[in-house]
């Protein structure tokens, strides 16, 4: 079997075509440093349009300084940060933020879709004032979830009313966020209403490297700049990383590459459906599909099809689609199932 694109990761796929042609740009002649460059300013002007109003955006390195960055904006080290147990920053990001931060984490039950609900969220908020009681600042939710749901508006609409009645800020770790928005089929504009500071993730995306800092809260924007030299996420040659957002949200171009990336998954929960050895766990809603395979079947499908075993337990593997994960990929995958399946 001849080996095709990968299921691990959209981590794994290369770079969009107009991104690189963006970086290629970019290449020529000097710029300032650190920002001052002349495409960092327009991009910078380019968020204001797409995401409305005056947002302040610092362009990172990867997803894990996004977060740090994003979180220690809002906190001191005698507060808490609630999450999700199943959330990047409390399970995969090793100890950074905690390290960068000083914060405690505090780990709140995400429900079956992986998703916060305000219920859940009022068990943590309790002992205000007690000295002896990690201080709860900021609240974080994942935007698609790690199951790759997607928190409808009105649900984010509910969680940041939460947020402001109880004196907390609202983080969105939004590594995959453009693949959220395009699944909620609405204007970036609308997808941050409510929101204090955004991860925007450009990699997943299908950028090279980087990342955006997206602050909408007056509050936020007054340090966070001093902020992001400390946690060593200021680039010298930050029009790198500038011009690649640039190329992706002029003209919503990043809207056709995430809606595909759907679409492919989905197509793949349509094909693994077929098979009854096969479960599907949880609702596809961006690119991703968890399914519970027979065990044996791992090896025979990792040798040619790459990806991850989310849940070792239950063997339920994680199948990430990307912006150039095609249907003859998805259609390769289904025979070789048929394979195992007996047919």
């Amino acid at each position: 079997m001849q080996l095709l694109k990968s299921f691990a990761s959209d981590n794994y796929a290369p770079v969009l075509p107009a991104v690189m042609e963006a970086l290629l740009k970019a290449n020529v002649g000097h710029a300032r440093s650190y920002g001052a460059d002349d495409i960092t300013a327009q991009t910078r002007a380019l968020f204001c349009s797409v995401f409305g109003g005056s947002p302040d955006v610092h362009f990172v390195f990867n997803g894990t300084g996004a977060n740090v960055l994003s979180i220690s904006s809002a906190t001191q080290s005698f507060n808490s940060v609630l999450c999700a147990d199943i959330s990047h920053i409390y399970n995969d990001e090793s100890s950074a933020p905690e390290t960068f931060t000083g914060c405690r984490f505090f780990p709140i039950p995400a429900n079956a879709h992986g998703k916060l609900e305000v219920a859940a969220l009022k068990d943590r908020l309790i002992r205000k004032g007690d000295v002896h009681y990690a201080q709860p600042q900021m609240l974080s939710i994942t935007q698609s979830t790690e199951y790759g749901t997607v928190y409808s508006l009105e649900e984010i609409h509910a969680i940041a009313a939460f947020c402001r009645s109880n004196g907390l800020f609202l983080h969105v770790d939004g590594s995959r966020f453009f693949n959220a928005v395009a699944s909620l089929g609405c204007s970036l504009q609308q997808a941050v209403q409510g929101i204090d500071i955004l991860s925007l993730g450009g990699t997943k995306a299908g950028m090279m490297f980087g990342e955006a800092v997206v602050v909408f809260h007056p509050e936020l924007k007054r340090l966070i700049g001093f902020k992001q030299k400390q946690v060593i996420q200021l680039a010298s040659k930050m029009r790198y990383i500038s011009a690649q957002f640039q190329a992706m949200l002029t003209g919503d171009y990043w809207r056709q590459p995430a809606t595909h990336a759907n679409g492919m998954a989905s197509l793949l929960e349509q094909e693994l459906k077929k098979y009854p050895q096969v479960r599907i766990t949880r609702p596809v809603q961006a690119n991703v599909v968890f399914a519970e395979l027979p065990l044996t079947w791992n090896e025979p499908l990792q040798s040619h099809f790459p990806f991850y075993i989310w849940k070792a337990a239950s063997n339920e593997a994680r199948l990430m689609c990307s912006w150039d994960t095609t249907t003859d990929d998805i259609y390769e995958f289904s025979s070789a199932v048929a394979t195992l399946a007996g047919g």
